[in-house]
C-alpha cells in the first residue's frame, strides 16, 4: 500500500499508553504519532529511543489537529459508535489516514466524531472499551496485514 498514516490519541489518560502506542507505531511504519490535548512526557521506561525515529506531535485541540493535517489525509475515528464500520475483512484503509483514538475513560466526544471522515470499531465478542495502546496497535496491524495481502494478490 502506498501512502502513509499517523495515529493520535484524544486527551490520553496515561503517558505509558502513549509511549507504548509510539513504540508500536514505529514497528508498523507510522509516519507520525500525535496527542490532542494532554502532552506526553519522556519516561525512563522508553528504552527504545523511539523519538529518534518517529515524531510525536502535540496538538492543543481538534482545530489545531485539522489545521496541521497533511493534504488529503482523512481522520478515521476509532471508537465504539453506532455509525462505526467494523474493522474486519470488508474494511479498506485509506491510502493516507490519521487514526484518532479516544482515551479509555472518555472515548471520542460526539463533536469530535462528527468531524471524522469515517469511524471504525474493532470487533470484539463484548462491547467494551479496550486499552488505547492495544486498540491502536490492532488498527495498525490490520493496515499492515491488509497491505501484505494486497502485495501477494
Amino acid at each position: 500500500m502506498n501512502g502513509y498514516f499517523g495515529i493520535a490519541v484524544w486527551h490520553p489518560k496515561t503517558e505509558s499508553n502513549v509511549g507504548t502506542l509510539w513504540r508500536h507505531a514505529n514497528l508498523y511504519g507510522a509516519a507520525f504519532v500525535g496527542t490532542v490535548g494532554l502532552r506526553y512526557r519522556h519516561q525512563a521506561s522508553d528504552t527504545s529511543k523511539v523519538d529518534r525515529r518517529i515524531p510525536l506531535i502535540h496538538y492543543t485541540d481538534l482545530d489545531d489537529l485539522v489545521r496541521h493535517l497533511p493534504l488529503g489525509c482523512p481522520i478515521i475515528g476509532v471508537e465504539l459508535d453506532p455509525r462505526a464500520k467494523l474493522l474486519d475483512e470488508s474494511f479498506h484503509h485509506d491510502e493516507r489516514a490519521l487514526y484518532l483514538l479516544g482515551a479509555e475513560d472518555h472515548g471520542l466526544p460526539p463533536a469530535v466524531l462528527d468531524r471524522c471522515h469515517r469511524i471504525v470499531q474493532i470487533p470484539t465478542p463484548s462491547v467494551q472499551s479496550m486499552n488505547v495502546a492495544v486498540a491502536g496497535t490492532l488498527v495498525m496491524h490490520d493496515r499492515y496485514a491488509k497491505s501484505l495481502q494486497a502485495v501477494a494478490a
